[in-house]
């Protein structure tokens, strides 16, 4: 089975919606796929505090020392100048003209800012505390009626089809390495086809599936840099993952993201016998270590976070999703403490990319999470994920020049027949967010570095002895995917011997 389109796009956040948007407002035509049942599987609609706008009479380069502070030194100063600079006009023309997204205003009709943690001034678009499912939404409804965009859900990437690795022309192995699509599995139908492209743009997201704790969706466990890998192109910066220091700790459920506006309202965080133990002005890098640390001293799974000090009234208006989320399961936020645990959030590496999103492979982009444009450097800087994301679509649909490709013949791919065990399958998942939580989380040492290395290379040699003759799964996909996410952020974090950022050496 093969199907053939101008550009493939792997991915349905913000980067890989709005990129879709963009070309296919130039008649380009665009098939969009996604792993998940439908637009809520991306880590963009969850996203809760803002994206990064411009503040009131804010000073010229104001917003890009906040990055590279941030960043912690590591920041590409190219592309923070980028951000900062094209940011502001793709929110006024894409999120607000184009998309109408309904951030929320004042009275006045201005636009109302807000400021978050290591932002001089505010300057943050916001609706609610649900701003990123705001943009998806409304996203989606333009996305999703262009004629010019096939959308596919429960279509999940296997590989990347490249010159050097599937031509039946075995001379192709002499043309620089370019990428001219991807395998791609139909959930639904079980079968797997080969979407040949003129040009492709991963942009699937994070990783924090391969940790034991995280504020992401099942989704990210790193396929976009797992493929990429595979197909030689360079990662970057894998060991700088950002963990959000408060997510509700619920038994038998998805760690649910507790913003870090809580704590500006005066939050404490409480050990397990209700004292409270951490600055509650710490930035969120140290307080989410000193929460892993006291769990780890008193043998807890969770500390507390106490809002009892505001009225519940006053939570419920302020942080209406939150408040809600917790009371379904039986927190009320303003009379009594919540369980909360440091949680795995961002990845600030990935696929290195220029500012344009071009890889180290031709016909091949990557935007968004997946990506590393060195924006973030160490450490990222409150509300600007989904904003990099916005930028680097629009700079990469731009960029896009479609020109005739002929696609080389490909062998068909091979489907295998051994049923695979579930238990397994659990199992595995288990030992790979046991060990990088434990060993490669919140503060890492070369003793445990190198225990997680040779674990989870013993386990992926046994994945990857089951996938060769697996009848494939999307589960078995993830799986293996996950795999070679969580050893290529544990190889980066071997390598790296010096503290920096949200990359924390104890040595």
């Amino acid at each position: 089975m093969v199907s053939e389109t101008d550009v493939l796009i792997i991915g349905s956040g913000i980067a890989g919606m709005v990129a879709a948007l963009q070309l296919a407002e130039r008649g380009v035509e665009v098939t969009l796929i996604c792993s998940g049942k439908n637009p809520t599987c991306s880590n963009s609609y969850r996203a809760q505090g803002g994206i990064g706008f411009k503040g009131n009479n804010e000073g010229a380069g104001l917003f890009k020392d906040d990055i590279l502070k941030a960043g912690a030194g590591l920041c590409n100063k190219k592309a923070v100048d980028q951000l900062v600079n094209r940011g502001p006009s793709c929110v006024q023309e894409i999120l607000i003209d184009l998309i109408d997204v309904p951030f929320e205003k004042a009275q006045s009709r201005e636009w109302k800012l807000t400021k978050e943690g290591a932002h001089s001034v505010s300057r943050i678009l916001f609706h609610g505390d649900q701003t990123g499912k705001a943009i998806m939404e409304a996203t989606f409804k333009k996305v999703s009626n262009h004629p010019k965009i096939d959308l596919k859900f429960q279509h999940s990437a296997i590989d990347l089809i490249t010159l050097s690795h599937h031509s039946k022309e075995i001379t192709d192995i002499y043309e620089p390495p370019t990428c001219v699509g991807a395998y791609i599995l139909d959930h639904e139908l079980e079968k797997v086809k080969a979407f040949f492209a003129k040009e492709t743009i991963l942009a699937t997201g994070g990783v924090g599936e391969c940790f034991l704790h995280t504020t992401n969706g099942k989704e990210a466990r790193g396929d976009g840099i797992a493929m990429a890998y595979r197909a030689g192109i360079r990662i970057m910066n894998m060991e700088y993952i950002q963990f959000h220091p408060t997510a509700l700790y619920t038994v038998g459920e998805p760690r649910f993201l507790l913003s870090e506006a809580l704590r500006g309202e005066g939050g404490q965080i409480l050990t397990h016998d209700h004292r409270p133990c951490i600055d509650p002005l710490a930035p969120r890098d140290v307080t989410a270590r000193a929460i892993f640390e006291e769990m780890v001293k008193t043998n807890r799974p969770h500390l507390w976070l106490d809002m009892s000090h505001q009225s519940s009234a006053h939570l419920e208006t302020r942080f209406p999703t939150i408040y809600r989320h917790c009371k379904e399961r039986g927190w009320n936020l303003g009379k009594t403490p919540i369980p909360i645990v440091p949680a795995a959030h961002y990845s600030c590496g990935g696929i290195a990319v220029d500012l344009d999103g071009r890889t180290t492979m031709q016909g091949l982009r990557a935007i968004g999470e997946v990506a590393c444009s060195g924006v973030h450097g160490a450490n990222r800087l409150a509300s600007t994920a989904l904003l990099e994301g916005l930028v680097w679509a629009k700079t990469c649909a731009d960029s896009i020049e479609i020109k005739e490709k002929k696609f080389p013949e490909v062998e068909p791919w091979q489907m295998g027949k051994e049923g695979i065990d579930g238990a397994l399958i659990h199992q595995d998942w288990m030992t790979i967010k046991q060990t990088m939580w434990n060993y490669v989380g919140l503060m890492r040492s070369s003793q445990r570095l190198k225990r997680a290395y040779k674990m989870l290379s013993e386990l992926k040699w046994e994945i990857d002895s089951f996938y060769e003759g697996g009848a494939l799964t999307s589960e078995l996909l993830a799986l293996r995917n996950g795999c070679e996410t969580a050893l290529l952020i544990t190889q980066g974090a071997l390598r790296n011997p010096r503290s920096l950022g949200c990359h924390f050496r104890v040595e």
